[in-house]
């Protein structure tokens, strides 16, 4: 474990430390009410719009998404302001609000628009702003020590974390991550069977069936409208034939059968009681299978200050991760923040002889298999 030891600021150090942290949270307060901003554009159509119709103005926009033009018109002004948008004043009528025109300028379609790129950041700011309604509810949580569930968080969180992973689970993961691990691709491609622990709204379980068309996949999940909403996508995504979503905690669950591959992604971090769903993944696991846990890639040690995955890491579990695993007890209470050597000691303890860290490229998660 490392931290910062410099000496405290002298007097003289200290107008600059000051005139340094101020900035930095006007900088903040200019990011959240970007943050709102973009939540708006997503959330009524406007950046759909404006990429499906090209320069418009307000009005044009207000009436194509059936919203009130004064706001429009507003909304439209403050993201050519930040630079989201371009805005062009009408030669014929300079400084006419109304008949100004405005851009979604190439290449600002994947960040805000496709759902399917890396580079699709909306979920990350849906979930913030989503995230950011229980703040009274996670007042009374540190007074009290108990907890704010997914449940109590709301449908809107569930959706923006599943978006955030959605881009991931349909692409790297099936055709460059799995792959890089011979004998889980090799088991994989023969057909193997697959338990998707955690499974949320079911991506992974849907890229791990697309990428390998001979597979059955079974998703466990202890919240239902997070399994119904993966069975939903399943069946659109085709795969609902090989690729079935269970309401059922993964600790209760018997397969005598055993699976090739037990997959825990992103969720470990979360449970009150991650040993005994180690413990179960172990368990339903056949003889030379495998078990992979994915989990975030923070920093082996605490340091601080942290680079921007940790410092994003501990405000996803500040806002929700480690209040869900405190809304039930006894609870572990990990948080978002699980180091190696954290999960290494709940595999002991389920019963693993170890715990192998995967050399697979990403910049958020770190993949691990579970050995013995």
């Amino acid at each position: 474990m490392t931290t910062d030891t410099r000496a405290p600021d002298t007097d003289d150090a200290g107008p600059a430390a000051t005139e340094a942290l101020a900035g930095r949270l006007f900088q903040t307060v200019l990011a959240v009410l970007d943050a709102q901003a973009v939540y708006l554009g997503d959330r009524l159509g406007y950046y759909r719009d404006l990429a499906a119709h090209g320069a418009s103005t307000s009005t044009e926009v207000a009436g194509r998404t059936g919203t009130a033009e004064r706001y429009v018109r507003e909304w439209l002004e403050q993201q050519a302001v930040t630079g989201i948008l371009t805005a062009h004043d009408d030669p014929a009528r300079p400084g006419d609000a109304l008949a100004r025109r405005f851009t979604l300028p190439s290449g600002h379609e994947a960040p805000l628009l496709d759902v399917l790129s890396a580079d699709h950041l909306v979920p990350l700011v849906r979930f913030a702003v989503a995230a950011g309604r229980q703040v009274d509810a996670l007042a009374e949580a540190h007074r009290t020590g108990g907890g704010v569930s997914w449940a109590q968080q709301g449908t809107e969180v569930r959706e923006a974390q599943a978006a955030a992973n959605r881009p991931l689970f349909l692409g790297r993961l099936g055709s460059t991550l799995l792959p890089s691990i011979p004998d889980v691709d090799a088991a994989l491609r023969r057909g193997g069977r697959v338990a998707d622990v955690g499974c949320g709204y079911g991506w992974s379980s849907i890229g791990i069936a697309r990428a390998y068309p001979a597979v059955t996949v079974d998703g466990y999940d202890v919240d239902e409208p997070s399994v119904q909403a993966a069975r939903h996508n399943a069946a659109e995504a085709g795969v609902a034939d090989r690729v079935h979503h269970h309401l059922a905690d993964a600790a209760t669950v018997d397969d005598a059968a055993g699976y090739d591959l037990v997959t825990a992604f992103e969720c470990i971090h979360d449970l009150s009681d991650p040993v005994s769903v180690l413990a179960a993944m172990r368990r339903l696991v056949r003889p030379g299978g495998t078990v992979l846990v994915v989990d975030e890639r923070v920093a082996e040690g605490f340091t601080a200050p942290g680079d921007e995955v940790e410092r994003l890491m501990y405000g996803y579990s500040l806002a929700c991760c480690l209040a869900d695993g405190l809304s039930h007890r006894p609870s572990a209470a990990t948080g978002t923040v699980m180091r190696p050597d954290t999960l290494r000691r709940y595999a002991r303890e389920a019963g693993f002889a170890d715990v192998e860290v995967l050399d697979l490229p990403d910049d958020f998660l770190r993949f691990y298999r579970l050995v013995g």
